[in-house]
C-alpha cells in the first residue's frame, strides 16, 4: 500500500475566494471588487455587504452541486499534488463540507487534472477536537495538510501537520496553537518542495 497523503480542499487545492466571487455574481448580478488582497475570509477579501433574510437566503442558494463541482484551482496545487503522486503517495481529500456534496467535490477535483480518486467529508463544527479528527485515525496517512488551524487540533500526533498559511489578515493562523502544526507553508507548492527534499 502506497503512504497517504490527506490533503484540505478550500484553501489548499482549490480557491474558494474566487468561487466565493462567482457566486456574489450569480445571486446579485455582478463580480465584487477586492478589498482586501491579504484577507483571510472572503466576505473580508471581497467588497461584499453582511447579509440577512432573503439576501442571504439567496446567497446560500448558489452553493450548489454545480458550484461545489466547478471552484478553480489554487495556482501550483495540481502540478504539487502530481508531484506527490510520482513520489509514491497515494492523495486523499478529506474536507469540511456537507456530505450531500461529497461527489460534486471529487467531480471538482478530477475537472482540475487533480490525481485524486477519493474524497473524505466531515463536519465542520468546532469544539476541542478538530472535525477532521475521526477520518483521520481511520484514515491514517503520513501527513495532513490544512489551511485552517483549529483544525490540526486533536489529530493523531504521529501525523505530520502540515499548516498552510496564506492570506495573512484576520487569519486564524497566529498564536500559541501554532505548536499543533509541525510544518508552516505559504502553499501546498511550497510544502510539496519541502516535503520531498527534506
Amino acid at each position: 500500500m502506497k503512504p497517504i497523503i490527506a490533503l484540505d480542499a478550500d484553501g489548499v487545492l482549490l480557491d474558494y475566494h474566487q468561487a466565493y466571487a462567482k457566486a456574489w455574481a450569480k445571486a446579485f448580478g455582478a463580480l465584487p471588487a477586492v478589498r482586501d488582497p491579504l484577507a483571510y475570509w472572503p466576505i473580508d477579501r471581497w467588497d461584499v455587504r453582511r447579509l440577512a433574510g432573503a439576501e442571504l437566503a439567496l446567497f446560500r442558494a448558489c452553493f450548489d452541486h454545480q458550484y461545489w463541482s466547478t471552484i478553480p484551482a489554487m495556482p501550483g496545487a495540481q502540478d504539487a499534488c502530481c508531484a506527490l503522486a510520482a513520489a509514491g503517495y497515494e492523495l486523499v481529500c478529506v474536507s469540511a463540507i456537507e456530505a450531500q456534496f461529497e461527489a460534486a467535490r471529487l467531480d471538482n477535483l478530477r475537472r482540475c487534472g487533480f490525481p485524486i480518486e477519493r474524497v473524505i467529508a466531515t463536519a465542520n463544527a468546532g469544539g476541542d477536537v478538530s472535525p477532521k479528527a475521526a477520518a483521520l485515525r481511520e484514515l491514517r496517512p503520513v501527513v495532513f495538510v490544512d489551511d485552517f488551524l483549529p483544525y490540526l487540533r486533536g489529530i493523531p500526533v504521529n501525523i505530520h501537520a502540515a499548516l498552510v498559511l496564506r492570506e495573512p489578515n484576520g487569519s486564524p493562523n497566529a498564536g500559541d496553537d501554532l505548536a499543533w502544526a509541525h510544518s508552516q507553508h505559504a502553499d501546498l507548492a511550497s510544502f510539496t518542495t519541502w516535503w520531498l527534499n527534506r
